[in-house]
């Protein structure tokens, strides 16, 4: 919903939508996956590194 067919709707599907060579690629890496741990260790979850235009911006 929020990658390749929001892309797609702003006529952007060239450079956004999808993590491929030559796109732009907005993102962060989590030390743990969201969907699997228990619900009261989502707030333990720290940000690992923060991609903005496909540069990285920050790193732990």
């Amino acid at each position: 919903m929020y990658t390749v067919n929001a892309a797609y709707a702003s006529f952007e599907e060239d450079i956004k939508g999808s993590i491929s060579a030559g796109k732009m690629a907005d993102m962060v890496l989590l030390s743990d996956d969201p969907t699997e741990v228990p619900p009261e260790q989502i707030k333990d979850i720290k940000v690992e590194m923060t991609i903005i235009e496909g540069e990285v911006a920050w790193q732990a």
